[in-house]
């Protein structure tokens, strides 16, 4: 009687860890295959959307590279709900790359709804990647969201600023986590908290992310759906 109990919770166990360790699996996405751009497609003003990417932006060293003359975007073509993206960046220290500015200044959005129009800068909230104000949330084109018990206001590009700075040093990689569960936002930076809110009205998006003229690479792109 003893060695079937124990037979049976031995094969209890492994149906508990076959199913925690394929959940775990599936809801873990790598946006990012580190060979090309599939599953983005690019926007700049001039040349409008662009479907492959690699006509305005870069894949290269396992790293999303954005440089150049066209100021734009790379949006995922997949959208999410409730979901914790993770993804590290840094300024890129290359003189001879390619700019079309020299201030320090890009960003990272979510939530941007598919019925957005392609435009510099869509609908949705913005994690600010910027000089003296990473951290930053910025929203665009009438996003609000509830800010230590206050409503932000409705605008086309409204900033709540970070809570801390926690940016490291030029040309270093910065660790990006930004968690979206049923209305609630959070924001942290190398491990810690810069910036949160609550009751957005933005429930579901896509992932966007910007070059507004100076150089900035991204690698290990990845969202875990809740």
């Amino acid at each position: 009687m003893i060695k079937k109990l124990n037979y049976q919770l031995y094969i209890l166990l492994l149906v508990i860890t076959f199913f925690t360790t394929k959940t775990y699996a599936q809801a873990k996405i790598k946006l990012f295959n580190e060979k090309n751009l599939k599953g983005w497609y690019a926007y700049e003003a001039v040349s409008g959307k662009q479907k492959d990417a690699s006509k305005v932006f870069y894949a290269e060293q396992k790293m999303i590279r954005l440089y150049g003359d066209k100021v734009g975007y790379l949006m995922s073509e997949k959208s999410f709900k409730n979901f914790q993206l993770t993804l590290e960046y840094k300024w890129n220290t290359d003189s001879t790359v390619v700019r079309k500015s020299n201030k320090k200044n890009s960003g990272i959005m979510y939530l941007v709804p598919t019925s957005t129009p392609d435009t510099l800068w869509p609908k949705g909230i913005q994690f600010q990647v910027k000089e003296g104000a990473t951290g930053d949330f910025v929203f665009l084109q009438n996003v609000v969201l509830e800010v230590k018990g206050k409503k932000t206001e409705a605008g086309k590009s409204v900033v709540s600023a970070k809570f801390e700075d926690a940016e490291k040093p030029f040309g270093e990689w910065n660790k990006v986590t930004i968690t979206s569960l049923n209305g609630n936002i959070k924001q942290e930076l190398n491990g810690k908290l810069v910036n949160e809110g609550t009751q957005v009205e933005v429930s579901e998006g896509r992932i966007l992310l910007q070059y507004e003229g100076f150089p900035i690479d991204f690698c290990n792109i990845l969202i875990r759906d809740f």
